[in-house]
């Protein structure tokens, strides 16, 4: 990158970490249980509640104990089971359309990071008539406050029951971009680790991964505080202590707990710090290919952090102390490579692939272009790159 754009880019950054402490962010209040939705939307005056999940949700019966609360409690709902993974432009506004249509006044997404994405992106589009969703990608461009909103998540790993962004894909274009406000972020998150037994092994290991993830780029970037610090250490532990339990023992109650704990402290630390190029590049995969967000930002993450080489070992080798991958007594450089072996075994062992068959070479110009433009200036990754060094990590990863 030259000198100039990285210039720009630092001094977009630094203008942004000195004002955190003055946006108006905020934490979702937590709520134990479904069960506890009723009573607080009859004091926030809703009625008839749009219940934002997905079909496999529905099925597996998540969607029972709240549908079951709201009408002895004699509120209505409407239930929008089409979310799919990598929600679109046109969900959203399908979504939007039921909405209205059944005069609903309050919003519960049930489900991972998807249904999230898209109950966030309906809400903004509610209040925001006349605005496209793809006028509403980047940062402060809804600015007006959403219905009511309550996330149930039922995967421990994307944390965006906490978050100010909704990623959203253009069907026709196949990009991912990201819709990022203030008034996207929650107003309630129903923790309830119950929810979250038995999920599938492959969805385990994904969502998991995507929590570390988080945890990590939002602690090795320059515009952490002491909070998002202290937030992404106690996911990385908890990930670290948890994840292969939850992989091997779907059931495990205390194992489950602490991932979906893991996903929330992680969510409170990016939301604030940001993410890096690990997601600009995912992002752009995921949209492309219609991979699952967490397996991309698995593939990805220990390749992007060797990538970034010493400038992040000071931060990684921290990391690697504080989980019990590296003694404290350890070299920062060797306490960094140890943390990096060690998402590279965690890969192994939950069965992630070392890369990507989808990946065509027609392709990679393109999504590189995508990754520059969600990454540069709006990232404070330890290391800048340019489009063309992005282009180099799809290569690591093109199998």
């Amino acid at each position: 990158m030259n000198i100039f754009r990285k210039f720009y880019c630092r001094t977009f950054q630094l203008v942004f970490k000195i004002a955190i402490p003055l946006l108006p962010y905020r934490t979702p209040k937590i709520l134990q249980s479904v069960k506890d939705c009723p009573e607080l939307l009859k004091r926030l005056g809703a009625n008839k509640v749009f219940i934002v999940t997905d079909a496999g949700v529905m099925n597996c019966g998540l969607c029972d104990e709240l549908t079951a609360a709201l009408a002895d409690n004699g509120l209505g709902y409407f239930i929008y089971d089409k979310t799919m993974p990598n929600p679109t432009v046109a969900a959203v506004e399908d979504a939007r359309a039921k909405y209205i249509e059944n005069n609903c006044n309050a919003i519960i997404a049930v489900g991972g990071g998807s249904a999230m994405d898209l109950a966030k992106a309906c809400g903004a589009r509610i209040v925001k008539p006349k605005k496209s969703v793809q006028k509403m990608a980047g940062i402060l461009h809804v600015h007006k406050k959403l219905p009511p909103l309550i996330a149930v998540p039922t995967t421990a790993g994307t944390g965006s029951e906490t978050t100010i962004a909704a990623v959203i894909t253009d069907g026709e274009t196949k990009r991912k971009f990201a819709i990022n406000d203030f008034p996207l972020i929650p107003h309630y998150a129903v923790l309830d680790y119950s929810l979250t037994l038995g999920l599938p092994k492959n969805i385990t290991a994904f969502t998991g991964m995507d929590a570390l993830t988080h945890a990590v780029e939002a602690y090795i970037g320059r515009s952490t505080t002491k909070e998002t610090r202290r937030n992404a250490i106690e996911a990385v532990k908890l990930v670290h202590a948890n994840l292969k339990t939850c992989y091997d023992d779907p059931t495990n109650a205390d194992a489950r707990r602490n991932m979906l704990f893991a996903a929330h402290y992680a969510g409170i630390a990016f939301t604030k710090s940001y993410v890096g190029y690990v997601h600009a590049v995912a992002h752009s995969l995921s949209g492309r290919y219609g991979l699952a967000h967490g397996l991309t930002c698995s593939v990805l993450l220990p390749i992007v952090l060797e990538s970034y080489g010493k400038k992040a070992h000071k931060k990684l080798a921290r990391l690697a102390k504080a989980c019990g991958v590296a003694d404290s007594s350890e070299d920062k450089h060797v306490a960094a490579r140890k943390f990096i072996d060690w998402i590279y075994s965690m890969n192994e062992y939950l069965g992630i692939p070392k890369g990507f068959t989808e990946i065509r070479e027609e392709d990679i110009d393109g999504m590189a272009r995508y990754a520059d433009k969600e990454g540069n200036p709006l990232y404070p990754v330890p290391k800048l790159y340019s489009r063309k060094q992005l282009k180099s990590l799809y290569y690591k990863v093109k199998l």
